[in-house]
């Protein structure tokens, strides 16, 4: 596995770079930095933290519980649940420059001993069988065709009960979004499907659904907010490429229908004997 496999917007050679001078632009203190500073800069999904909150609330999770971030990016998720539970985290992605930087993070909030971070591909997770009680997965699968994959590999290594947690985006009225998108720079990496579908693959993969919604009508507001605030030094511009015109793309096509915002909980199924 290498990063020639990685969509080249997740492998700039400059992640860390311009994390760490949007940090310093924005008064932070590198040797005193607490968790809560990287808010602004870490959580690379439509509705960014307010939107990971709301899904881990759905939860109740615990110090005890083993989680899986699947598809981690630069590990906002897996820090936001060690901080806030003391819980286990592995935060796994493809992207060998997000791990790298994921990493450092860690370290620098002091959170490297709750954390650990793996490269590893979602559809072929580098954990055991039955290892965690929670699979994150967060605006993964639309850069992952083989979805059958995808979702198996999170029933493989959740124990029986545990729960899949999914925030995610998905086609909308079968019209195509205008690129570059945040998970995509054209639609050769792009493999958004219709919400009935993502679900019947989550199905049939062995979770029962125990929560759908579609938040179109919530987030689409809420990101036009987001674009209408005045430019900082603190945000997901530091280091994704063209980060105001992704975003401008998936607000617009949110608002007209052409993708959807989906947030679900799903129970692994019982395994047979």
């Amino acid at each position: 596995m290498n990063d020639s496999t990685v969509p080249a917007q997740y492998v700039t050679g400059r992640v860390r770079e311009g994390i760490e001078q949007a940090l310093v632009a924005g008064g932070k203190d590198l040797d005193g930095l607490k968790p809560v500073d990287l808010a602004m800069v870490e959580d690379y999904h439509t509705g960014g933290r307010p939107a990971t909150v709301q899904l881990v609330d759905l939860l109740g999770l615990s110090p005890e519980s083993e989680v899986l971030d699947d598809g981690a990016g630069i590990g906002g998720t897996a820090r936001y649940l060690a901080d806030r539970f003391g819980c286990s985290v592995t935060a796994v992605d493809l992207s060998n420059e997000y791990c790298e930087t994921a990493h450092w993070l860690d370290q620098l909030v002091g959170l490297d001993g709750k954390i650990v971070v793996r490269q590893g591909d979602v559809t072929s997770l580098p954990l055991d069988d039955a290892s965690v009680d929670v699979v994150f997965s967060q605006h993964v699968q639309m850069n992952v065709a083989r979805k059958d994959r995808l979702y198996q590999e999170a029933r493989r290594v959740l124990r029986d009960g545990g729960r899949l947690a999914v925030w995610d985006i998905t086609s909308g009225d079968g019209r195509e979004p205008d690129y570059p998108v945040p998970w995509s720079d054209g639609p050769e990496h792009s493999c958004l499907v219709p919400s009935s579908i993502l679900r019947t693959e989550i199905e049939a993969a062995g979770f029962i659904v125990e929560h759908w919604a579609d938040l179109t009508d919530q987030v689409g507001p809420m990101m036009r907010t987001i674009m209408s605030q005045p430019p900082s030094p603190l945000g997901l511009h530091a280091f994704v490429p063209t980060f105001r015109e992704r975003m401008k793309h998936l607000t617009d096509a949110l608002t007209d229908g052409r993708v959807r915002a989906i947030q679900a909980v799903a129970r692994a199924g019982t395994t047979a004997p």
